[in-house]
């Protein structure tokens, strides 16, 4: 992966939340964001079972990233 960045614009009320939410999991909100992407991006995304994509489908829902 290459060391570039992009910077994101997301509203102050959902990152709080996501903080607040996963603070003792993840250092960093990035670090929360990074994890997440990674997981729904990877090939091994298409072989998660059904139960834990929608878990964290309604995760994502629930701090409005879909």
């Amino acid at each position: 992966m290459s060391d570039a960045m992009r910077d994101l614009r997301l509203p102050r009320e959902l990152c709080d939340a996501a903080e607040q939410r996963f603070g003792t999991r993840f250092e960093k909100l990035e670090d929360f964001l990074t994890y997440v992407l990674q997981r729904l991006v990877s090939e091994n995304a298409e072989q998660m079972d059904q139960a834990e994509q929608r878990i964290i489908e309604d995760r994502l829902r629930d701090l409005g990233y879909i």
